[in-house]
């Protein structure tokens, strides 16, 4: 069981170092294929239909400038993936902003490699912000988020896994099981399990542990019970056991009812210290 085809985000910036250590980790591990997207942040069809008109966000010349940067950071990939050791690369152009291009190309691999939010990056517009979460949330596989700080430490190690009996968490458990299955050890982490104790049974983490260890996961199950955040929390775990991968659900709700449970999604895509793996 392996990831064979990995997309990693491509866009020339400061974050794409780390990130493409991730991918390359990884895809030596599956002997995967790797496929660098880049997008020119507009499409060629919108420059048909806006062409001359005074809502046009850029001029023919333009755009060809955009296609040009697209094509050099593309370049760059290729020789990073070659530097890093991955013997089967691909680099894709795609004409469009790099949310939907992104989509569109994940529904043909296993997993998308990104970068967590950085908005001290002064190169990155703001339609690109939010990345993990828009694909996490509205794509149909797993995403990675890297931290910048991610140097090329082991992935998995050891996994810290948030689980609270949801749907969200179930999917990213089983999106996560080629690397929980490689790990040095799976800390299967519930929070105030009491809060949600009709979607856990007698025994919280129980069941779910049992079906890991089927599949030959060395998990343990970790109970919680803390006065912080739920992603608070988590990210402590993973400090304290010197992680070096956290599994979590994506949850997407109204923005009054994430106030409300403390927004642990967004919390963890903009804080995990070491690779996050999210799948909704």
């Amino acid at each position: 069981m392996a990831y064979k085809t990995i997309l990693v985000h491509v866009d020339g910036s400061a974050q794409q170092e780390s990130r493409m250590r991730a991918s390359a980790l990884l895809a030596a591990a599956g002997d995967a294929h790797l496929v660098g997207g880049a997008a020119t942040g507009f499409s060629s069809l919108d420059l048909a239909l806006l062409s001359g008109s005074m809502a046009a966000p850029v001029s023919p010349a333009g755009f060809e400038r955009l296609r040009d940067t697209a094509a050099r950071h593309l370049r760059l990939f290729t020789e990073q993936a070659q530097r890093l050791g991955v013997a089967s690369n691909e680099a894709r152009l795609i004409e469009d902003v790099s949310a939907y291009a992104l989509l569109l190309q994940a529904r043909y691999a296993d997993l998308v490699v990104l970068s967590q939010d950085d908005d001290t990056y002064p190169g990155q517009p703001a339609r690109v912000r939010r990345l993990p979460e828009h694909l996490a949330l509205h794509g149909a596989r797993p995403v990675l988020v890297v931290p910048a700080s991610y140097g090329g430490a082991p992935i998995p190690g050891t996994v810290v896994a948030g689980w609270d009996g949801s749907v969200q968490a179930m999917r990213a458990l089983n999106a996560a099981l080629p690397l929980l299955v490689r790990a040095d050890s799976v800390k299967l982490a519930l929070v105030d399990p009491e809060r949600v104790g009709e979607l856990h049974g007698d025994e919280p983490g129980a069941d779910m542990a049992l079906w890991l260890a089927r599949h030959g996961v060395k998990v343990e199950v970790v109970v919680e019970r803390s006065a912080v955040t739920v992603g608070k929390a988590l990210i402590g775990l993973a400090n304290d056991a010197g992680a070096g991968l956290m599994v979590s659900g994506a949850y997407g709700h109204s923005r009054y009812r994430e106030w409300i449970l403390g927004g642990v999604t967004r919390e963890l895509l903009e804080r995990a210290p070491v690779p996050l793996l999210i799948a909704h």
